[in-house]
């Protein structure tokens, strides 16, 4: 793999913030001595520095396809970053506390990818459960999540219990009427129960009887039409002189006054 220096020292001091960050005795590789280093972790990067003000990395390991594991050292709470391969290096750290140790371990082992995408194949499969059951549950019968659809609420009729409605809807003053086009030519229900008809179908709500406006009411109407459309017009001509003034007050007051 081809790291760009610059970009990673920028990448490990800069202001993002750090998966954990601490303290760490790290064995050397050729030498077996343990030195205190300042860790910090970010994403799958684990950057380590001589000293906490330190500007630039003595090194970085990158966590993938590798595991974090306990191991036996002199050093106490001890464990080890091994990777496959056999000419790969292993990472022997060590913490300063039992809970710093469970801490680092912890992290070091969630910072890969593929743990990552372990745990969005775990939330799909557990999305899918939760739209399709448990998954022992009726798995012939389960289509692709892309196929799910909602049931209905309510009780399901079968087709041949829905009223028919008509090819052409009847109209009464260019309007179609509702119950003319369900039986208009039942006989009216009076039983006192008319939510539904003797099918056991529902019945809709009959329409309220038209009301036909008489002569004096349509020339009263056109009387206040009359009367709103003048009275409009005389406000908007008080209100155009009395924007016209003010318009004209203030040309004067910044230009001085008009010829």
């Amino acid at each position: 793999m081809k790291l760009n220096e610059r970009s990673l020292a920028f990448y490990a001091t800069c202001e993002s913030p750090a998966d954990n960050a601490g303290f760490l005795y790290k064995r050397g590789e050729r030498h077996t001595a343990y030195h205190r280093r300042w860790f910090v972790l970010k994403g799958n990067m684990l950057f380590y520095f001589e000293e906490r003000e330190s500007r630039e990395p003595v090194g970085v390991i990158v966590l993938e396809g590798c595991n974090v594991e306990l191991c036996d050292s002199a050093e106490e709470f001890a464990f080890a970053i091994r990777f496959g391969g056999a000419k790969s290096r292993t990472y022997v750290l060590a913490a300063e506390s039992q809970a710093a140790m469970e801490s680092w371990v912890k992290s070091l082992s969630r910072a890969s990818f593929d743990y990552l995408r372990m745990v969005v194949r775990e939330l799909e499969k557990q999305l899918e459960e939760m739209h399709w059951g448990p998954a022992g549950a009726c798995r012939g019968c389960r289509g692709s999540p892309g196929s799910w659809k909602p049931k209905p609420l309510g009780l399901e009729q079968s087709p041949e219990r829905l009223p028919a409605l008509p090819t052409v809807l009847p109209k009464e003053n260019g309007c179609a009427v509702w119950n003319n086009a369900l039986g208009a030519d039942r006989p009216p229900d009076i039983s006192g129960c008319g939510g539904h008809d003797g099918e056991g179908n529902p019945r809709p709500p009959p329409l309220p009887p038209r009301r036909r406006a008489s002569s004096s009411e349509a020339g009263s109407a056109g009387a206040a039409a009359a009367e709103s459309t003048s009275t409009f017009c005389q406000l908007h001509e008080r209100y155009g002189r009395e924007v016209a003034r003010l318009q004209q007050d203030w040309l004067e007051r910044r230009h001085g006054p008009q010829p």
